[in-house]
């Protein structure tokens, strides 16, 4: 019940964080204002905005960085201990023994050749050149 109120924190905080980064001005929304733009942060001043968005921001930040470590505190402690090592190795199966392996094998371990006989191809024709004129 802990993790899924962590996660749903965890989200708000990161649409949070996206929304007030988008709300806050550049570096260059600042010469706007001197060329008539006078709405520039009317609701807090024109520094009052930048420094409490800015703030904001860095609280929200700070808030989702504390449930990324909460989230990975509280999925590393699953009670179940698995070693990668020895939980992933390949266990061999045993050769049978009525399965022989050197059958029809020289003793000298050379491969058999088979005798194959292969399709003669037939014989190339000389085509005669026109006489030239």
């Amino acid at each position: 019940m802990l993790y899924q109120i962590i996660i749903i924190i965890h989200i708000f905080l990161g649409i949070g964080i996206v929304g007030l980064v988008l709300m806050q001005q550049g570096k260059g929304a600042d010469a706007g204002a001197t060329f008539g733009g006078g709405a520039s942060g009317s609701v807090f001043g024109a520094q009052g905005s930048a420094s409490f968005l800015s703030r904001t921001t860095a609280i929200f930040a700070t808030l989702f960085f504390i449930t990324s470590l909460g989230l990975a505190v509280l999925s590393g402690y699953q009670g179940k201990k698995t070693d990668v090592i020895l939980d992933s190795t390949p266990v061999a199966e045993p050769v049978k023994s009525d399965v022989p392996l050197t059958q029809g094998m020289p003793a000298d371990g050379s491969l058999p050749i088979q005798d194959a006989k292969l399709p003669e191809a037939p014989a190339i024709k000389e085509v005669e050149k026109p006489a030239a004129k």
